[in-house]
C-alpha cells in the first residue's frame, strides 16, 4: 500500500519545461556567450546536419556556420529575438547546402539555436507575408461580436493551414475550458463541449503565456535526448520554456493519441498578459507546417488577443448601459446622503439590479441591512469572517460557494453566488451580493475525471482519459457567473461609497476639533469663574458675621436668622464653586500614568470612609482579585472613593453591605475586548429607572439638599469625568428599593 496521494493536481507538478528531449523534425544547439562555443547538442545532428554530436561538442559555431552567419548571429545577440526570427541559415553537407530557419534565444550566457530543414532558399517578402493576412485581419476587425470573430478565425486559420479541425477554446475563471468556435470536416463536432482545468495543467498555461505558438507535426515522435543531459554551465537540465523544439509530456501525447489525433498546433490567446484561450488545431495524420506559415498564424492570433477587449466591451451593450444608469443613481443618492447606511438604504432595488443579485446586504460596524432573499444575519456574519482574509483588491468572488465554505449547505438555494466589496476594513464596511443556485447540465468532452491506473509496482499514475465523446454532468452548487462588467460596476461604486464615508469621516473630524476647542473654552471659563467668585463670595461671608458680631444688639432674632441663612448660603455656594473648580481642573489636569495594585488601592479607600463614618456598619465584599492597571492613582482613587460612598450614603437598610468586584474574561468580551470592567455594587435605596441617565449630570440631586449626607451633586459627574479619561464608559443598572450597580470600564491600553 502506497501513501501517495492521486489527484489532479498531479499534472501541474511535472517538470514540462525541463525535458531535455526535443521533437525530431529539427536540431537543438546550446552555446556558451561569448565564445559561441557549443556545449550541448540533440542526438540527432548526424541526421539533420551530417554531423555526429561528438563533431560539434567542444567546438566554435564557426565549426558548422561560415563567417558571414556567425557575424548575423552577433548582431542578433543584443536585439529582441521576437523581431528577429527566423534566421536564414545554411549548412555544407556532400558539397550541397541544407536550407535552415534558424530561431535562436538568449538565457543569460546560453545561447540556444534551434534549427528546422526548409525546401528553399530565402525568407518570405513581406509584401507576401501582407497578402496572406490583410484580408484575415479587416474580417477580423469588423467581425460585429466575439462569436463572430472567433468563428471567422477558425475558419480563416483553417484555410491557411489545412488541419482537420480548427477551435477557439476559451478558458474560464477556475481554469476550465469551453469550445465556443468550431471549423471541421471530421464528423464529430466539439463545440459548446467544456474540458476540465486539468487538460491543460498551471505549468502549461504557464508556457503558453511565454510561447504564443505551439506546433507537434507527429504524436507519435520519438523523442530525440541531449547530450550531455544536464547543461556543463549550469549542471542542471536546460530550461527550454522558449524552444520551439521541446519535447511534449508523454500524458499530453497519450492525451492526442486517445483523441485521434496526430498533429496538433495551439496559438495563445492573451489578454492583459493572462492566458484568455487558445487557437486549437488538431489533424489525424502527420503535418509539419513551415515557420513562415506558423508565423502567419501567430499574427492572426496577436491581432485578435488585441480585439479581445473590443469585442468584449461590445457584448451586452444594453445591459451595461443600463449599469451606467444605475451608476448615475447611486451617485445622485449617496452625493446627497449625510451617511454611507442611509444612501445605501434609499437604493435597495438598485442594489440587485447593479449586479443582476437576488439578495444583499450592507454592513456597517457590527450593523447589517439585509435586501432580498439572503442568509441570516448570524450566517452573514460568520461568512464575512469567513470572507474577509480572502479579499483581493478590495473584492470577493464566487459561483460556487459551497465548494469553499462548507456552512453554505443550508443556504445554497440562495446563496451559491456571492459577490462581496471591501469598503472600508477599518470602519468594517462591505456589501455583499447573493445569486441562487441554478442546477445546469454540462456537456463534456468525455468524463472529466481522469482514471487512476495501478502499475505493476503498486504505484499509482494518472493517466488520460480515453474517450472524449460527449459527457453530459448535472452541476449543482453554483450561480450563474459574474460578469466582468458587473464587477466593474461593483468596482466603480466603492469610489463613490469612499467619497462619501470620506466626506464624512472630514466633517466628524472638523466637529470633533469644534468640540475639543469649545470644551477647552468651557473649562478655561469654569476654571476663571470659579476662582474668581470665590474673592467675593467670601466678602459677603465675612461680612455676614462682621453684622451679626457687631450689631447683635441692636438685631432682632428675625434679623440674626437671616444672617445665618445667608451665611449658611454662601458656604453652600462655596461648596459648589470647589466642587466646579475640581471638576475644571481634573479636565485640565495631565494623566499620571503608573501601574495600580488595586488589590492594595480598595482596601485603603475602605479604612478610610470607615474612619470618616464610624457610625455606619457596612459589610464590604470583593470576590476575586482586582489586578493591576496603568492608571493615574490619585483620579482611580477618587473614582472608587466616589462610589463607595455613594453607596454607603444611599442606604437605608439595617444590614448595609457594598461589593466591588471585576467582571469575569467571558462577560468582559461581551462588553469591551480591550477593557476590564469593574463593578460597586449595594443593597441600598436604588433608583428609579427615568433617573438612570440624570445622576451623571453636575449638580444633579435627586432628593433634598439635607438628605442622605447632603452634597453638592458633583461626585457622579466627577466619576464619569475619570473613566472617559481613562477610556472608558460608565453605566449603572438599579432596582428602586433593592439597590445599584455601577458599572465602569477601564481601557487596559496604555495610550488610551
Amino acid at each position: 500500500m502506497t501513501d501517495q496521494t492521486i489527484d489532479l493536481t498531479n499534472c501541474d507538478r511535472e517538470p514540462i519545461h525541463i525535458p531535455s528531449l526535443i521533437q525530431p523534425h529539427g536540431v537543438l544547439l546550446v552555446l556558451q556567450y561569448p565564445t559561441l562555443e557549443i556545449v550541448q547538442v540533440s542526438s540527432n545532428t548526424q541526421k539533420v546536419v551530417g554531423r555526429q554530436p561528438e563533431e560539434l561538442l567542444g567546438k566554435p559555431l564557426s565549426n558548422l556556420l561560415d563567417a558571414k552567419q556567425i557575424k548575423l548571429i552577433q548582431q542578433c545577440l543584443a536585439k529582441d529575438f521576437e523581431s528577429i526570427n527566423p534566421l536564414n541559415l545554411s549548412i555544407k553537407h556532400l558539397n550541397k547546402s541544407i536550407y535552415f530557419d534558424g530561431i535562436v534565444h538568449r538565457l543569460d550566457n546560453i545561447i540556444i539555436i534551434e534549427l528546422e530543414q526548409k525546401k528553399a532558399k530565402g525568407k518570405t517578402d513581406f509584401f507576401d507575408f501582407y497578402q496572406q493576412v490583410r484580408g484575415t485581419i479587416t474580417r477580423i476587425q469588423k467581425a460585429p461580436t466575439l462569436l463572430e470573430m472567433c468563428q471567422i478565425v477558425v475558419q480563416e486559420v483553417r484555410t491557411i493551414t489545412g488541419f482537420d479541425r480548427v477551435m477557439v477554446y476559451r478558458f474560464d475563471q477556475e481554469g476550465a475550458g469551453r469550445v465556443i468556435a468550431e471549423d471541421t470536416n471530421q464528423e464529430t463536432p466539439y463545440l459548446d463541449l467544456h474540458y476540465p482545468p486539468s487538460d491543460i495543467p498551471k505549468q502549461a498555461r504557464q508556457l503558453y503565456t511565454l510561447n504564443w505558438l505551439r506546433l507537434i507535426p507527429n504524436a507519435n515522435y520519438q523523442p530525440v535526448g541531449l547530450i550531455p543531459a544536464d547543461n556543463p554551465l549550469t549542471n542542471q537540465p536546460l530550461d527550454m520554456s522558449l524552444s520551439v523544439l521541446r519535447s511534449v509530456s508523454p500524458i499530453h501525447l497519450e492525451y492526442l493519441q486517445n483523441m485521434g489525433v496526430t498533429a496538433s498546433m495551439s496559438i495563445s490567446l492573451i489578454q492583459d498578459q493572462k492566458l484568455w484561450g487558445l487557437i486549437a488545431c488538431h489533424h489525424s495524420s502527420p503535418k509539419y507546417l513551415s515557420y513562415n506559415i506558423r508565423t502567419v498564424c501567430e499574427f492572426i492570433g496577436q491581432v485578435m488577443s488585441v480585439e479581445l477587449v473590443n469585442k468584449e466591451a461590445s457584448e451586452d451593450i444594453e445591459y451595461k448601459t443600463q449599469l451606467k444608469s444605475l451608476q448615475t443613481q447611486f451617485v445622485e443618492a449617496l452625493s446627497q446622503a449625510e451617511y454611507f447606511l442611509d444612501g445605501m438604504v434609499q437604493l435597495k432595488s438598485q442594489l440587485l439590479n447593479l449586479v443582476n443579485a437576488t439578495g444583499a446586504v450592507i454592513c456597517s460596524g457590527d450593523q447589517c441591512i439585509r435586501v432580498g432573499k439572503t442568509p441570516s444575519e448570524q450566517e452573514v456574519h460568520a461568512l464575512l469572517d469567513w470572507i474577509k482574509p480572502q479579499v483581493y483588491h478590495n473584492l470577493f468572488e464566487t459561483r460556487s460557494l459551497l465548494l469553499d465554505y462548507p456552512l453554505a449547505e443550508s443556504y445554497k438555494a440562495i446563496a451559491s453566488g456571492v459577490l462581496a466589496l471591501e469598503i472600508s476594513k477599518v470602519h468594517h464596511n462591505y456589501i455583499l451580493w447573493f445569486r441562487p443556485e441554478v442546477i445546469q447540465t454540462v456537456n463534456w468532452g468525455g468524463d472529466p475525471n481522469k482514471p487512476v491506473e495501478v502499475l505493476s509496482d503498486g504505484s499509482f499514475r494518472m493517466s488520460p482519459r480515453k474517450s472524449f465523446q460527449l459527457w453530459q454532468e448535472t452541476v449543482q452548487g453554483s450561480a450563474l457567473p459574474w460578469k466582468p462588467c458587473e464587477v466593474e460596476a461593483v468596482t466603480e461604486l466603492r469610489s463613490l461609497v469612499v467619497g462619501v464615508v470620506l466626506r464624512q469621516a472630514d466633517k466628524l473630524a472638523a466637529m470633533n476639533y469644534e468640540l475639543q476647542r469649545s470644551n477647552e473654552e468651557l473649562d478655561s471659563f469654569a476654571y476663571v469663574a470659579s476662582h474668581d467668585l470665590k474673592e467675593p463670595l467670601r466678602g459677603i461671608h465675612n461680612y455676614a458675621n462682621f453684622l451679626m458680631e457687631d450689631y447683635a444688639e441692636v438685631l432682632d432674632d428675625d434679623g440674626i436668622a437671616k444672617l445665618q441663612t445667608l451665611v449658611k448660603l454662601t458656604q453652600r455656594m462655596e461648596d459648589l464653586i470647589n466642587s466646579l473648580l475640581h471638576f475644571s481642573r481634573l479636565g485640565r489636569a495631565e494623566l499620571i500614568r503608573q501601574l495600580v495594585n488595586l488589590d492594595e488601592l480598595v482596601p485603603q479607600i475602605i479604612t478610610t470612609l470607615t474612619i470618616a463614618r464610624p457610625q455606619s456598619e457596612v459589610e464590604f465584599r470583593i470576590p476575586r482579585s482586582l489586578n493591576s492597571i496603568m492608571c493615574d492613582r490619585a483620579q482611580i482613587n477618587e473614582l472608587f472613593s466616589n462610589l463607595i460612598s455613594n453607596a454607603i450614603k444611599y442606604n437605608d437598610k439595617p444590614q448595609k453591605w457594598v461589593e466591588i468586584g471585576l467582571l469575569e474574561e467571558n462577560e468582559q468580551r461581551k462588553v469591551a475586548p480591550t477593557s476590564l470592567t469593574f463593578y460597586v455594587r449595594d443593597n441600598g435605596i436604588g433608583i428609579p429607572q427615568q433617573h438612570l441617565e440624570k445622576i451623571f449630570q453636575i449638580f444633579r440631586r435627586l432628593h433634598g439638599r439635607d438628605e442622605f449626607g447632603g452634597g453638592t451633586g458633583v461626585g457622579l459627574t466627577i466619576a464619569r469625568k475619570i473613566v472617559e479619561r481613562h477610556g472608558g464608559r460608565i453605566w449603572v443598572e438599579s432596582v428602586p428599593t433593592q439597590g445599584s450597580t455601577f458599572y465602569f470600564t477601564l481601557s487596559t491600553e496604555a495610550n488610551a
